[in-house]
């Protein structure tokens, strides 16, 4: 089967164009974004790290202590529960602080746009 030529042509003389200069305005987008992603990733570690301990100490004091958990949870159990709170809390953390520094940018963008066309 393969790529249609033409299809293969047009692929082919868009990689060869050179790179082209972006404007400031979209630099200054991509380093918003790239300093929200990094905002998120930072949050969202910080919570994992304290949704892990928050949920290791309970989780392995109770293998310990109490009959059922030293029956039921094996240690997959125990390192599933760790995990499935240490995960859920990183992407939760994340996606919120990332969604906030986007409608921070966006209100950042709307109160320069009013000030630039109130001022004409």
């Amino acid at each position: 089967m393969g790529i249609p030529s033409e299809l293969r042509d047009l692929w082919v003389s868009k990689t060869k164009t050179p790179f082209l200069i972006a404007s400031p305005a979209e630099e200054s987008k991509l380093l918003r974004s790239k300093q929200c992603t990094n905002e998120g990733v930072r949050a969202g570690l910080k919570a994992a790290t304290i949704a892990c301990v928050a949920s290791a100490v309970p989780t392995l004091a109770a293998v310990r202590m109490i009959p059922w958990a030293k029956a039921n949870l094996n240690y997959t159990a125990q390192a599933l529960i760790i995990s499935a709170a240490s995960i859920a809390s990183y992407f939760i953390v994340a996606d919120k602080t990332i969604l906030e520094c986007a409608r921070k940018n966006a209100r950042l963008q709307d109160s320069l746009r009013h000030d630039n066309t109130g001022a004409s």
